[in-house]
């Protein structure tokens, strides 16, 4: 019995201990029931978070640790407050010693900081008698980066304050203003021009034929780097980096220096050209490998072109302004075409930038860096180009870009951020109603405290370059950026728990750069979250996301009206089949095909059927769609739109799959080789769809014209 009631106590310890650090020692499923998170499960996502906890000892002391750690720092790590609020903060000194604080604004400028009269009891750390000193920052910090310090009897210490938007004023913007855009993959979007994949030009183009259409936006999914060199990742969410871009879309005949290439030269650049055209016409399955090793050859002959001095100054204000990030990923691109990922170096000699192995390597290596620094450059002005396109045409949004929830182990960011990333556990999904066994996504998460101990200053960067030339980002599961599920090792996906994050700094920073470079923000808020975090959202003037078909309360499907105003929605998303495949019926039959359903096939196939049903009574009885006798699949697919037109969202998002009647599912959550995800190029039902195909399609220009009539009635005359 003594036994049992140690183990007991334990555990008991061992679940304080998590809730110390932000562990979630229970989660309410989709199931809406309460799920207890084992032992072992606690204790190996304490172990990632640096916190020993194997005996009782062990945990008491990391108590007493957790407890402590504000008392033995003369400042927080970091201090995130929102503008317009008088905030406090503490210094913790020797009891009875002086303390002043001050701020050394972005601009230059000093402020100090009143001390408040406010008195808390001392107490005793590492045998010091400790005091806790408040201080109120005023209210009129200006938005911004700027420094805290601190001097008590000589000890200073300082640390970052950023000061975040109340609300983002993009958001406040659009009130009043409806705008309907494409929602595209871009790889798969190819032109007669193309290299087989769909790049920044066809960007820019699609940009420029919707905005006269009338669209507002072009969302795409995540452009980050992948591989410097074949075999290269097809999945967009699992990148290498998320801070810098994937050459793979640089469309090589847009760069100035193309033009002076030597005939020789020149001649090669245009039979991969040739070769890679013919490509576009093909239903088959996309081949990044082949388009980006041709491209990878083309673009290695124009480096070596001199570049104008104009051209060249612009190149290094790029290089200057991306500063010691660009340098180490170039270097990290040099180093991984010579090295293989499973090479010991990587754990050794090669283990990071600062290496002694590194940095011999970035001299004998510095014309392949530069080469990778160059490429960047080459991604910024094309992007730059796709944005400008898309505000000539005259959207009042643009480019809408797509911010992957993380990085793929083993790529440019694990290995440069690998201090701030948490080891030992990756991020994934717990069971939900499509993906009955929970997910894992494979990536590296978020440490929060030493993220926190930088100041935020790889989020901060990141979210920089890709807002450099964006109209707006959305955000993948940026449920993530209240808690995240971590997966232990070896665990399988449902075997998890969430770690909380500093909500509260993670969005305001995301406000203050989407802010600072004119942007909105879209939250995909889809999945299993706590009830207040949309309500949060809304107030920082984040959009959040609705699907139809997962729009439902406890009476049915949501009528339009009852939908959240500032809100980007639509008929589907890209992990389910495209709307004429969801209404065929294609996602539970490639789920049972994969494995992947926890209940009998015609169970799943009869409740699909009937919330299919339910939706579109709902769509019948607003008067958009006939007798179901007598609709053809494009007509429900346009009366399916036409009631996402009835709400009140301020942005409609129309994918480019449902325009042109494609039915093949882009990508199957929880699968890797067992299905073709991110490879199926844009096809309608008579085959491939190019760009240059659009202005002509039927099916496109009628349900271009159904959101349009919805939006601007006064063209219906």
């Amino acid at each position: 019995m003594a036994g049992l009631g140690d183990h007991e106590k334990d555990e008991e310890l061992l679940r304080k201990l998590a809730s110390a650090h932000g562990v979630g020692i229970s989660f309410r499923g989709w199931d809406g029931m309460e799920h207890d998170v084992s032992s072992s499960t606690l204790l190996s996502v304490l172990t990632s978070l640096g916190i020993h906890a194997r005996t009782s000892g062990d945990m008491l002391e990391a108590l007493k640790d957790a407890e402590l750690a504000p008392w033995r720092r003369l400042l927080p790590p970091v201090v995130v407050v929102r503008e317009g609020r008088e905030s406090v903060v503490a210094a913790h000194v020797p009891h009875g010693d002086p303390v002043n604080l001050w701020i050394s604004l972005e601009d230059g400028t000093h402020l100090d900081v009143p001390q408040r009269d406010h008195w808390e009891e001392p107490r005793e750390v590492d045998g010091i008698l400790k005091g806790r000193a408040s201080f109120a920052l005023p209210g009129f910090l200006p938005l911004g980066w700027h420094t805290l310090h601190a001097d008590a009897a000589g000890d200073h210490a300082e640390c970052t304050l950023v000061v975040t938007p109340e609300r983002l004023e993009t958001t406040q913007r659009l009130q009043g203003t409806r705008h309907w855009g494409l929602t595209a993959q871009l790889y798969s979007v190819r032109s007669s021009r193309s290299w087989g994949v769909g790049d920044f030009a066809d960007l820019a183009d699609l940009a420029a034929a919707s905005g006269r259409d009338g669209a507002g936006f072009v969302l795409v999914n995540p452009l980050h780097a992948a591989e410097p060199c074949p075999p290269i990742e097809d999945s967009p969410y699992l990148p290498t980096t998320r801070r810098f871009f994937n050459p793979l879309y640089i469309r090589v005949e847009d760069i100035p220096e193309y033009g002076y290439l030597d005939s020789e030269s020149r001649t090669q650049v245009e039979k991969h050209a040739t070769r890679l055209h013919a490509a576009n016409a093909s239903g088959g399955l996309l081949d990044r490998n082949s388009s980006y090793e041709a491209k990878l050859a083309s673009l290695e002959l124009i480096f070596r072109v001199p570049r104008s001095a104009r051209r060249a100054a612009s190149y290094e204000d790029f290089c200057s302004g991306h500063g010691r990030g660009l340098d180490d990923f170039a270097l990290w691109c040099a180093l991984a075409e010579e090295l293989p990922p499973s090479a010991p170096e990587w754990a050794g000699p090669a283990s990071s930038p600062d290496s002694a192995y590194s940095q011999a390597m970035r001299e004998q290596l510095s014309d392949r860096v530069e080469f990778h620094r160059w490429l960047q450059w080459i991604c910024d002005q094309q992007l730059e180009a796709a944005q400008r396109s898309a505000v000539q045409s005259g959207m009042p949004i643009g480019v809408v870009h797509d911010l992957a929830v993380g990085v793929k182990m083993g790529g440019a960011d694990a290995w440069m951020l690998k201090d701030v990333l948490a080891r030992g556990v990756t991020v994934g999904a717990p069971p939900d109603m499509f993906n009955q066994q929970g997910q894992n996504w494979t990536q590296p998460p978020w440490h929060p405290g030493r993220l926190a101990e930088t100041g935020y200053g790889p989020y901060r960067d990141m979210l920089r370059t890709v807002l450099r030339h964006a109209g707006g980002v959305r955000v993948d599961h940026i449920l993530g950026l209240f808690r995240l599920w971590w997966v232990p090792a070896g665990a399988g996906p449902a075997e998890g728990t969430y770690v909380y994050y500093d909500h509260e700094a993670l969005i305001g920073i995301l406000a203050l750069e989407a802010q600072r470079a004119g942007a909105i923000v879209i939250g995909e808020d889809l999945g299993v979250f706590e009830p207040w975090v949309r309500d949060y959202l809304s107030e920082r003037g984040i959009f959040g996301t609705s699907i139809l078909w997962f729009e439902y309360d406890a009476d049915g499907p949501l009528p339009p009206e009852r939908y959240r105003p500032q809100c980007l929605t639509s008929v589907n998303t890209h992990d389910l089949p495209p709307t004429a495949g969801y209404l065929a019926g294609d996602h539970v039959t490639l789920r049972e095909s994969l494995g992947l359903l926890a209940r009998p096939v015609e169970e799943e196939h009869a409740a699909a059927r009937a919330e299919q049903e339910a939706v579109l009574a709902l769509v019948r009885d607003h008067g958009l769609l006939p007798d179901p006798a007598h609709s053809s699949v494009q007509q429900t697919v346009e009366a399916l739109y036409a009631f996402t037109a009835l709400t009140p969202s301020v942005l409609l998002g129309v994918a480019l799959v449902d325009a042109v009647g494609e039915t093949r599912t882009q990508n199957q959550p929880g699968t890797e080789a067992e299905h073709p995800n991110w490879r199926i190029p844009l096809e309608g039902p008579d085959g491939p769809v190019l760009l240059d195909d659009l202005p002509a399609n039927e099916r496109f220009n009628s349900l271009i014209k159904v959101m349009r009539n919805a939006l601007e009635p006064a063209d219906r005359a």
